[in-house]
Formats: C-alpha cells, sequence, structure tokens
C-alpha cells in the first residue's frame, strides 16, 4: 500500500484517510481489509534447491581448466594425477556448496520481529490477536515490554518511550508524542509514529496502523536485503581473470609445441602426449586447494583475534579494503550512556571514566546534583546485595547512567531513605519534560526533587548556585546558564537540569498540589551524559588511516553527536565533510558521487541512505567495509563488500554480515584487516610458487623442440611426477606462512589490480627464463658431449624439481631478503621440501621408478651443479626483490 506521510497529518486526518475511527475496525471490515493487504508478515522466499546450489560451484574458468587436466590424465594413464586434480575440484565445490547452502535466513530473523501477539480494537472491543492479522486501520494498544506489531500513528501517548536503535541508529528511547510534524521530518525524529519490530520501554499509547507486512519500514528493509546482490569479491574478480587468462595461455603454448614438433617430423602421437602432459603440468591445479587452506588457516587466525569470518572468500576482502563505514552507537562508542560533566553555576566538574570504582569530585554540590538524579528515578538496582562494580542497573538508559552515577560517588540510596522517606511522585511526562519526587524528611519538613528538560526547570526556579552558596537566579543569570545548557548540548552531549526545594509542611503530602509546590526551586545545575567513546576506538582508526584505510561514521544519531565522536576518534570534519540524511535526499547520485569521495560523516540516515552510500563509494572502485549491529544496518552490510556485526547484533545484522566481532571490539577490526593482507600475500606467493614451475616446464619442452636432433628436456610421465612432488606438499606448506612484515604499511590492494604484479611476472618470467636456459644450456653440453637421451632427461628433471623446491625458502616473503627469514618459524614447510626431495631421489634412484619415469642415476658430482644453479636462481630472485622494495619506498 503507498499512504501518504501520516507523521505530518494529524490522528483525525490519519483515520480519516484510512477510513476508520477510535473505535476502531469491526471484524467483517478487517476480514476484508485482510483480503486486500495481506497478512502483517514479510513475503516468504524462495529458496534455491541443493541441487542447483550444488552444480553452480562448477561454473569457474578455473575448474572448467581442471576437469580438462583431469580427463586429459587419464588418457595418460595417470590416475594418480586424475586423483589429485579430482579431489582440488571435489575440496573447492563442497566448501562453496556449504558456504552458499548456509541459506541466507536475515527475512527469516526478521519474520520473527512481528510475529507476535497485538491488543486491539475489534467491533469497539479489546481482543488479543496474532499480530499476523493486523491490518491498516486498526486501532492498537502498547505498553512497556510490549514489541510494536506495526507502523501506526500515534492517537494517545502517556510516558511513551520507544527503544528504536535497532532500526534507527539512536542509542536512546525516543519519546513520543502525537502532535503534527513536518513534512521532511526524517524517521529518527518521526516523534507521533511507532514501527514495527520496536520496543516499548515506558508509559502506554493508543495508535492506528498505517502499514503492514511488507510496506512497514521492517518490511522495506527486507525487501532491500532481499533485492541487494553481494558484490563478487575482488579476490573472486581476480582469480576468474587469472583462470581466462591462463587457460588461453596454456591452450596456445601446447598447441604450439605440439605444432613445432610435428613440424620437426617427431612422431604425433609423442607430441601429443607431450602436449597434453604440459598442458595437464602447466594447470596449477593446487591453486584452487591452497587458497582454501590459505583462507581456512587465515579464518583461524582471526578468530584468535576474536572475530568470526562467516564467508571463507571474505577473509581475503579484508585485505583489501579501502574505505570502513562505521555506525557509532555500539560500535565507536559502548552504546550505553555515561555521566560525562556536571556543571554547577561557573564550574565544570569532569566525571572519570566510566567502570571506575567511585567518581571522584571536590564539590559537596556535585553530590548534591546526583542525590537529586537518584531520588528522581525509575532506575533499579537488580543485584544489591553484590558487590559494586557487579551491579546490574534496570531502566530506561538516562534513569540508569544517572543512578550508575550517584553510586559510584559514594551515595548509598536505602542509607537516604532511611532519612527521607518517599511520599509522592510525578512521572516523567514526554509532555511536561520533567519529573518529580517529594520526600518527607525524618528531621522534619519535606524535600522536592526534579530533574527534566534544563529549560523547563530555569523558568521555575528562584535560586541557583553561586561560589558554592545560594543566590538569587536573576534574568541576567538566567540567561548565562540558558548559554551554558547550549554549549553542552553543542559537544553532542545529552544535557539534564536538576533542581530540588525544601519545604517546612505540606497539608496533604500524599496527594500534593505539583502546579503549587512546583515552583521556587534552587536550581543546582546541569548533569551532561554521553555515549563514551570505546577506549580501543582512537588507536584502532589512526591505525586504520597509516594503513591507507578511510573510516568513514554513518549513523542514525544526531549531526551534533555524530561530529563530535568523528573528532574524538581522530577524523576530520567540517562543514563539508558531514551530511545528513535530508542533505541526501536532495543530492542526485552524480553529484553524491563525487561528494563521497571527500564527505566523512553521515548522520540521522535511514538504511535506503547507508545502502545507497556503499553503492555511490563501490562505484569509486572503493573496497567497502560496513560495521553495523540494527535492523537497519542489513541491506548494507549484504551490499558492502565486506560486513562486519559485532557479537551483540540483531540476528539479521550477523546473518549479512561477512565478519563478526565476537568482542564487540573495534581494534578487532585491524587484526582481521592485517589477516586479511597476510592472506592476499600468500595467496601472490602460492601463484608465484606455482607459476614459476608451470612456465618452466614449458619453455624448457619448447626450447629444447627447436634444437635439431637434441631429444625432448622432459618426458610426460617426469612432467607429472615433477607436478606431483612440487605442486603437493610444498605449495601447502607456503600457504601456512604468517609472515606480517610490512602488511599494515602498505597501502590497500587496488580492486582492479590483478594477482600477479610487476615483481611476481619477473620473478616467473624473467628469473624463469635465466634458470631454464642455464639449464638447457648444461643439458645441451651433456647433449654434444654425447650422453645418452635418458641422462640429459634425468638431469633436466632433477635440475628443475630441486630449483624449485629451494626456491620456495625465497619465496616465503615478496618483502624481505631471505636471511631476514626466520627458516625455522614454519616447520611444515621444511617436512614438506624435504618428503618432497626424497620422492625426486626415489624417481631417479629405485629401479622400478627409473623405469615408470625413464630415469638415469645421477653421478654426484651433477648434484654439485644443481646446487649451484639453485644458488643463482635465489640470488636472481632476491635481486629482483630487492630492487622491488626499494622502488616502492621511493615511490616510484
Amino acid at each position: 500500500m503507498k499512504h501518504p506521510k501520516f507523521h505530518r497529518l494529524s490522528a483525525e486526518e490519519a483515520m480519516a484517510i484510512l477510513k476508520t475511527s477510535p473505535q476502531g475496525l469491526s471484524r467483517s471490515e478487517a476480514e476484508k481489509r485482510l483480503k486486500k493487504y495481506g497478512f502483517n508478515e514479510l513475503p516468504r522466499e524462495v529458496k534455491i534447491g541443493r541441487l542447483r546450489i550444488f552444480l553452480s560451484q562448477f561454473n569457474s574458468v578455473l575448474i572448467y581448466i581442471l576437469i580438462f587436466a583431469g580427463l586429459a590424465s587419464i588418457v595418460l594413464g595417470d590416475w594418480v594425477d586424475a586423483s589429485i586434480i579430482l579431489a582440488a575440484i571435489l575440496i573447492n565445490t563442497l566448501i562453496g556448496y556449504i558456504q552458499e547452502n548456509k541459506a541466507n535466513n536475515a527475512l527469516e530473523r526478521l519474520k520473527q520481529l512481528v510475529e507476535h501477539k497485538a491488543v486491539v480494537l475489534r467491533d469497539k472491543h479489546k481482543t488479543e490477536i496474532d499480530s499476523r492479522l493486523l491490518t491498516v486501520g486498526d486501532i492498537i494498544f502498547i505498553r512497556a515490554g510490549n514489541r510494536v506489531p506495526a507502523d501506526a500513528r500515534l492517537i494517545e501517548a502517556v510516558n511513551l518511550q520507544i527503544n528504536e536503535a535497532s532500526l534507527t541508529g539512536e542509542s536512546l528511547p525516543a519519546t513520543k508524542h502525537t502532535k503534527p510534524l513536518t513534512k521532511a521530518t526524517s524517521l529518527a525524529d518521526r516523534e507521533n509514529m511507532i514501527y514495527a519490530g520496536t520496543v516499548v520501554v515506558r508509559g502506554t499509547g493508543k495508535a492506528v496502523v498505517c502499514a503492514v507486512g511488507q510496506n512497514t519500514e521492517i518490511g522495506r528493509i527486507a525487501s532491500l536485503v532481499a533485492k541487494t546482490q553481494e558484490e563478487t569479491t575482488p579476490l573472486q574478480k581476480r582469480l576468474s581473470q587469472f583462470s581466462v587468462q591462463l587457460g588461453i595461455v596454456l591452450g596456445g603454448l601446447s598447441a604450439l609445441v605440439m605444432i613445432i614438433g610435428l613440424l620437426q617430423g617427431r612422431e604425433w602421437f609423442e607430441m601429443f602426449l607431450t602436449a597434453i602432459a604440459l598442458a595437464v603440468a602447466a594447470v596449477p591445479e593446487g591453486l584452487t586447494v591452497a587458497v582454501t587452506v590459505i583462507l581456512t588457516v587465515g579464518m583461524q587466525q582471526i578468530l584468535k583475534h576474536r572475530a568470526l569470518v562467516r564467508k571463507l572468500i571474505a577473509a581475503e576482502t579484508l585485505g583489501s579494503t579501502t574505505v570502513i563505514c562505521s555506525d557509532k552507537t555500539g560500535t565507536l562508542t559502548e552504546g550505553k550512556m555515561h555521566v560525562a560533566h556536571i556543571v554547577i553555576g561557573e564550574h565544570e566538574f569532569e566525571i572519570e571514566a566510566p567502570g571506575s570504582r567511585q567518581i571522584s569530585h571536590e564539590a559537596k554540590l556535585v553530590s548534591l546534583a546526583l542525590q537529586a538524579a537518584m531520588m528522581c528515578n525509575d532506575a533499579v538496582i537488580e543485584n544489591p546485595e553484590d558487590e559494586l562494580d557487579e551491579w546490574r542497573i534496570i531502566g530506561e538508559p538516562t534513569d540508569a547512567a544517572l543512578m550508575s552515577a550517584a553510586v559510584q560517588s559514594g551515595l548509598d540510596k536505602n542509607k537516604i531513605l532511611q532519612q527521607e522517606k518517599l511520599v509522592a511522585e510525578l512521572p516523567f511526562d514526554s509532555a511536561l519534560k520533567y519529573m518529580i519526587a517529594l520526600y518527607q524528611r525524618k528531621e522534619g519538613g519535606f524535600v522536592l526533587y526534579e530533574k527534566g528538560a534544563p529549560e523547563q526547570l530555569l523558568q521555575k526556579s528562584s535560586h541557583f548556585f553561586h561560589q558554592g552558596k545560594l543566590a538569587s537566579l536573576t534574568a541576567e543569570e538566567k540567561s548565562k546558564l540558558s548559554r551554558t545548557y547550549q554549549k553542552l548540548t553543542s559537544r553532542g552531549l545529552r544535557v539534564i537540569g536538576v533542581a530540588y526545594r525544601k519545604i517546612n509542611q505540606l497539608n496533604n503530602p500524599e496527594n500534593p498540589d505539583w502546579e503549587a509546590l512546583d515552583q521556587n526551586l534552587a536550581f543546582i545545575g546541569f548533569i551532561a551524559l554521553k555515549d563514551p567513546l570505546r577506549r580501543e576506538a582512537r588507536s584502532t582508526i589512526q591505525i586504520c588511516i597509516k594503513a591507507g584505510i578511510r573510516p568513514i561514521i554513518i549513523t542514525g544519531d544526531h549531526k551534533l553527536t555524530a561530529a563530535t565522536i568523528a573528532r574524538e576518534v581522530g577524523i576530520k570534519v567540517d562543514k563539508n565533510t558531514i551530511l545528513t540524511g535530508e542533505d541526501l535526499d536532495k543530492i542526485h547520485d552524480e553529484k553524491l558521487k563525487n561528494l563521497v569521495g571527500r564527505v566523512n560523516v553521515y548522520a540521522r540516515v535511514s538504511p535506503h541512505h547507508k545502502l545507497r552510500i556503499v553503492k555511490m563509494l563501490q562505484e569509486r572502485g572503493e573496497v567497502v567495509a560496513m560495521t553495523g549491529d540494527g535492523i537497519n544496518d542489513s541491506p548494507a552490510l549484504k551490499a558492502a563488500d565486506i560486513g562486519i556485526s559485532l557479537g551483540t547484533a540483531t540476528d539479521i545484522a550477523k546473518e549479512t554480515s561477512d565478519l563478526v566481532l565476537l568482542d564487540n571490539n573495534f581494534k578487532t577490526i585491524v587484526g582481521a584487516v592485517r589477516q586479511g593482507r597476510i592472506i592476499f600475500n600468500n595467496i601472490r606467493k602460492v601463484v608465484t610458487f606455482l607459476l614459476s614451475d608451470s612456465f618452466s616446464q614449458v619453455i624448457l619442452v619448447s626450447a629444447s623442440l627447436l634444437i635439431p636432433g637434441m631429444p625432448l628436456a622432459l618426458l610426460p610421465a617426469q612432467i607429472l611426477w615433477m607436478n606431483i612432488i612440487q605442486d603437493g606438499l610444498p605449495g601447502f606448506a607456503i600457504s601456512m606462512e604468517e609472515e606480517d612484515y610490512g602488511v599494515m604499511q602498505e597501502k590497500p590492494i587496488k580492486r582492479n589490480e590483478p594477482i600477479l604484479n610487476r615483481e611476481m611476472k619477473i620473478i616467473i618470467f624473467a628469473v624463469g627464463l635465466f634458470r631454464d636456459l642455464m639449464i638447457l644450456g648444461i643439458v645441451y653440453y651433456l647433449f654434444k658431449s654425447s650422453y645418452s637421451a635418458e641422462f640429459l632427461q634425468t638431469f633436466a628433471f632433477a635440475a628443475l624439481s630441486t630449483n624449485s623446491l629451494l626456491n620456495i625458502f625465497s619465496l616465503r616473503s615478496l618483502l624481505r631478503p631471505i636471511w631476514k627469514i626466520n627458516l625455522w618459524s614454519n616447520h611444515f614447510m621444511l617436512w614438506a621440501v624435504g618428503v618432497s626431495m626424497a620422492f625426486l631421489l626415489i624417481g631417479i634412484y629405485v629401479p622400478f621408478f627409473q623405469g615408470v619415469l625413464s630415469a638415469a642415476p645421477l653421478p654426484w658430482e651433477m648434484w654439485g651443479i644443481i646446487l649451484l644453479s639453485c644458488l643463482i636462481t635465489i640470488a636472481l630472485i632476491e635481486f629482483t626483490k630487492y630492487l622491488f622494495v626499494n622502488r616502492v619506498k621511493l615511490g616510484k
């Protein structure tokens, strides 16, 4: 149902448009409307079948290449290699299937928020029904503890406060009323509306339902979640691009080798087998499994830092993140109110950090201010018998914060109650904006405590504290105090006033004349509260900035509050770098695309604003991480390249996120980003190692074809054996690397940057070509010296295999020289290289395998030549690393 902006209408106008009345709908009319508008529930999503999910895992160019390589291995009769390739395909497929089969439960979680009972007027009688049977025009009743069943316009509101944090991001409960608002009023400021899924924390209300099901604000979020397409991760894009390029190169080289051999008059079947063997060997079938191992190990390391990666492929994306869009409440802040400042007269007292054993203060008046706030308070200490540090204070956030501050200052309400007995109380009223408590003193007389909106209390006060003593409150002094109040609010603080009055005698204290009593107050001062910054938030933000990651605050809170938090964490904010949701509504996409490059703070935003900001940043080429914990964050969390939710987040936020911070510590993101960069570096190392082997085999065989009369440098069986011993255990070993040197000093990897950078290409192609020519030169010398074909091929087989197995130690880091890498830090690599060398020697010296591989035993002096070639290759790799690292340092 498309409906008008009900918040700008009066309750009577809203009911007229909805064709209802304060007496509600009849049962028959409700049934008609139920058929017209549907049930008050979110639409069921058609789930993709398991078979379809499984088959979709094969839709990858690299998987196609692996399938071809596996079939070719079967043609060659190499069942071992075929089995390895099949295992690689199955591991990759099963992991993808498991991840995707964890169907996104976000919509189901949303449904749970609206599936409950509701009190409604039907046929002029109050009745309780299943909330899914509510319809447009129904009159509903809500009270403290209820979950709002549908979007509705308030008709009556008595001390009504609703926690809308999960929907709007506002940390404080919204105080509700029934007055019409302006058309441009943002969602978080629509105080005459109530929304499905939010929770009533105080008071009662009566409202007319104006939207149900998918037309509610929660329904719109559900639609956004359902429609939002998850971005392909940078790694997925790079691997896809890499796979296509690899397939083209392999096909071309294999065809070229076969054509050259046939032109030289070699047997076509021998060349066919050689071309296929080269293609199989050149396919890095270990890459998919190695990437999976790297991501899995990375996930485990991130888990040690108290963060859970929900989607395997997302672990690497953390390392590529260029922008973090952070929610404020509960992410950068603690998510609960604390007393920050107390101002009495001309003196301002800054309160110590929350959680301290006692709030230090020098003035007795501070104690009086906190006592007034404590005695005029609805919060309750749930476990007063426990130690003070373990007390749980239950109540509205502001009341709980005031009670906590009073207790921490050393005040004991029970002791005070022995001297002062509560005789009457005027509860907080959203219209009056204050609360009063009247106590009878044991020593005689009465004392009235009042807290509320400062402007209200100042208006009723005749005295204030000046230089520690009561003085007359003149118009000039009121003006000064009002300016103090404005200064506090401009700092993003929530400010309340406290006052008191001593009364000698009352005739009817249990039923007092509040209007007569509520005057000639002594204004004590202001108590300013804030949702404090997490201790580690500023340092974490600064580390992100140094790592080239741009932090942005996106919140449903007020502009001043958001700006204050931004400044506290060190994010630059001025009039040009902050926008509100109202501003965003006036800006078209093209202009916003330019603005998001400089805006660091977004305040008073709604879910569709967050989603829009994320998409605009992505269009600029940014890799976007989005942190959040509320329902309102879900669409943006799903659309972001990496969605990060808190451990205390709503279920839907967790379900749509890629990373969950188990300890709610923003600092954990830094550890996760660091590990993400290690993951990408390890993927690059594996690719460099595997491709350098594949490239060398192709070049060595191709070059030997160009020398008349010379036998093939490598036989098909030898190529496949090399493939097993080189790409197997050593490839996994390099996946286990934890080298993190300099990872947080580098800039993030660009979204369109390929896996192979310049340094890797030089190592793979230039250094690899030099190594191949060096080995080929020795083989040619042996050929001219009349050594047998078996001896030549065995030497090439041994030299290339040994080079690869020893070069891997140099590839453990692409930034540090080999002599600065701890040889013993990766025990699995030492074991893997040792086992692979043993298999190489078995292939050369064990008679049975000599027959299979057509190998001849090598004299030990040949191993000296092989080791010398290895040292030369390592020196070239180290020289390449030196040039590359220094080029980066010089910014070239």
